[in-house]
């Protein structure tokens, strides 16, 4: 019946994702990694916290692809104030699932040993993972979301359920388990434009070393200019500076710093970098070097 409708041109079935396991036993030199994902009471990792965590550990070859996915670690945690009404509308948590409930620091850091930690959306995930559990911080983290190209590959959006429905499945949204798995089994395929595999994208990104520009003080009048340039505001108060930033690869440095002297400053001011790898990207520990 499904080859029926498909193969007519006028209907598309959706299969629901099921936990299935990529083998039995995990091959000789595989590779370890974590696709990670949490629920919060809400967006801000400095005083907002997790309600749940999902820890799914998978195992890829040499040649980046995922060949086995193991047992997850899952876990509720009670938060200090009531769950919103909005969370648990999106999430379905609710004040008595998680009552009484907690997620011991100590054995997220063990489960996660020092795998590559994935998310979709990591900028959002690592911050409260690492304040939560400090000893994170180790782990060198990448993200599912901003570093394949999904736009590229003929994808009109990166968020995790439309990615899913566009190539055919379905899945429990927005519990963390299920948002993992889910991300695991588009890891695990090939993009459709270029052909290569979607882990294989994701981990040459996370390998690379790169470099955020910070246009400190740039007149007003210059924003419209660093936007054209790619450059993103930074107006929270997290720690790093308040201006317009950039990532950039090593290569375009210097580059990047007489653009902004030339075209922004107009004087040979001093530029703000820092280096990037997979063991401080999506933190908050990006530390301005000079």
């Amino acid at each position: 019946m499904i080859w029926a409708l498909e193969s007519s041109g006028d209907f598309k079935v959706l299969r629901r994702l099921k936990s299935e396991a990529k083998s039995d036993l995990v091959p000789t030199n595989a590779r370890r990694a974590i696709f990670l994902d949490v629920e919060t009471t809400g967006l801000n990792p400095d005083h907002d916290e997790i309600i749940e965590l999902a820890m799914v550990p998978f195992y890829y070859s040499e040649q980046d692809e995922v060949v086995h996915v193991g047992e997850a670690f899952t876990g509720l945690r009670q938060p200090s104030s009531t769950i919103p009404a909005e969370v648990t509308k999106i999430t379905g948590i609710t004040d008595e699932m998680v009552a009484g409930q907690a997620i011991d620091p100590n054995v997220v850091a063990e489960f996660a040993g020092r795998s590559l930690i994935i998310a979709h959306n990591a900028a959002f995930d690592r911050p409260f993972i690492e304040r939560f559990c400090p000893m994170t911080q180790q782990n060198p983290w990448a993200c599912s979301m901003s570093e394949i190209g999904w736009n590229d590959e003929g994808y009109e959006s990166s968020k995790l359920a439309f990615l899913a429905l566009s190539s055919g499945f379905f899945y429990d949204r927005h519990r963390a388990e299920s948002d993992c798995r889910a991300a695991i089994e588009l890891l695990s395929r090939k993009l459709p434009i270029s052909g290569q595999g979607a882990l294989s994208q994701l981990l040459a990104s996370a390998r690379r070393t790169s470099f955020r520009c910070w246009a400190e003080d740039a007149p007003f009048e210059t924003k419209d200019v660093l936007k054209e340039r790619g450059y993103r505001w930074n107006g929270e108060a997290n720690g790093l500076p308040r201006a317009w930033w950039k990532d950039i690869g090593e290569a375009e440095l210097e580059g990047e710093k007489s653009f902004l002297r030339s075209e922004v400053y107009r004087s040979d001011k001093a530029i703000r970098t820092a280096k990037i790898t997979a063991q401080n990207r999506y933190s908050r520990r990006i530390i301005p070097c000079d």
